[in-house]
């Protein structure tokens, strides 16, 4: 693993608003100097032993995580992960019906030595797809031709949805954000999954998620032009939902109404799965010591809110590195994982976003700051697997 610099392409600006990426806060130069989000003048480079690698420990962690979800519903520990009382029993019965999943992004600490650390699971709404899965593509096809990168995104998840589509009760699938967004990162993100939902034969409708309607003769969720909601793909957070009456009727209306991502991954996407998976794995290769509302023998550590998000309220506590950012998150309790900082390249520390698709690693995207901290000033940054090795 090496952070290489290099040429950006002529236009490149027009180049990747053209692929949709419109959105994005400006990065921070190592000297506070703003940078734009998508920076190709740096990228980074792999062996292939690495990746394949890297792959083989994705999938494991994704193992582990279901493995995770099983025993959180058998031990019915829901308490845990500050969800209220009142879903529970609906998260249970949405494991138990294998409620089909598409995707989910890894955030990795790795720095070419050693086996990659869970820094955090992205089970339910990731971001940066749109990134990871076509902008660098093309990047690398312009800059690269010869070259390879891990990125077999829209592949699988054109096939994904193909192989759950037997699971759906129709081949009409909405697909939804929030409009509150104002950057425009969800609705771009959400768009293109509904482009590979349509190459792979659905009949896709869009709207905000603020603009569901609810059918009070039928009880059941409609659209606009008040066609039913057989099916739909949310990228809003299942904690946002459950925390009001709109996500009451969401969870009344399973499985009549199937969401994506599945209930079920309220579980996944909680950082206290750090926690529960480090109590089933001790000692595993990919694991960071983790805690619950404690940092036990913890020293030098990370507190997380079990529901934040874009690095909210964390507070970093050890080696002559404490800080602490903003935010709303909290009130649900903390994680205390072991601090083991982001790697330093030239000043900047990457996070790796593994993308796994179904049950199959399907890819990677890279940020980086300067910061221990990975927030959404970060930026991100291209990669690829040079065929000569150079």
């Amino acid at each position: 693993m090496r952070r290489v610099r290099g040429t950006p392409r002529a236009n490149w600006q027009r180049t990747i608003a053209d692929q949709g990426l419109v959105f994005g806060s400006p990065g921070r130069e190592v000297d506070g100097r703003p940078r734009p989000y998508w920076d190709e003048s740096v990228h980074y480079t792999f062996d292939l032993d690495e990746i394949l690698a890297l792959e083989a420990q994705v999938e494991v962690l994704h193992t582990m995580c279901l493995h995770a979800a099983e025993q959180v519903v058998l031990t019915e520990r829901f308490a845990d992960f500050g969800l209220p009382q009142w879903s529970w029993g609906p998260i249970t019965e949405s494991w138990r019906r294998n409620d089909p999943y598409v995707y989910g992004r890894f955030d990795l600490r790795y720095d070419g030595s050693g086996p990659a650390k869970l820094l955090e699971y992205n089970a339910d709404t990731p971001t940066s797809l749109l990134e990871a899965a076509i902008v660098q593509w093309h990047w690398l096809t312009d800059a690269h031709s010869g070259d390879d990168q891990w990125n077999s995104l829209h592949e699988k998840l054109v096939e994904r949805w193909g192989e759950i589509r037997k699971n759906l009760p129709t081949s009409d699938l909405h697909f939804s954000w929030s409009s509150a967004d104002a950057s425009g990162e969800d609705n771009v993100t959400t768009a293109y999954m509904q482009e590979t939902a349509a190459e792979a034969g659905f009949d896709t409708v869009a709207l905000p998620i603020e603009e569901i309607g609810w059918d009070t003769e039928l009880e059941r969720f409609v659209d606009l032009a008040e066609a039913p909601i057989d099916a739909i793909f949310k990228l809003y957070p299942w904690e946002w939902a459950l925390d009001d009456d709109f996500g009451k009727q969401v969870v009344g209306s399973l499985p009549q109404t199937m969401w994506i991502e599945p209930l079920w991954k309220a579980l996944l996407s909680n950082k206290a799965l750090l926690a529960v998976l480090w109590e089933m794995y001790p000692g595993h290769p990919n694991l960071l010591p983790a805690y619950i509302d404690d940092p036990h023998e913890l020293t030098e550590y990370i507190r997380k809110p079990k529901l934040g998000r874009e690095g909210a309220n964390m507070t970093i506590v050890g080696a002559g590195l404490e800080t602490a950012t903003g935010g709303v998150y909290g009130e649900e309790g903390y994680v205390y994982q072991l601090l083991d900082p982001l790697p330093d390249f030239d000043g900047m520390r990457p996070v790796l976003g593994a993308w796994i698709v179904g049950d199959a690693a399907a890819g990677l995207g890279i940020r980086e700051t300067p910061g221990l901290i990975t927030d959404d000033s970060s930026t991100f940054v291209p990669h690829r697997i040079p065929a000569t090795g150079d």
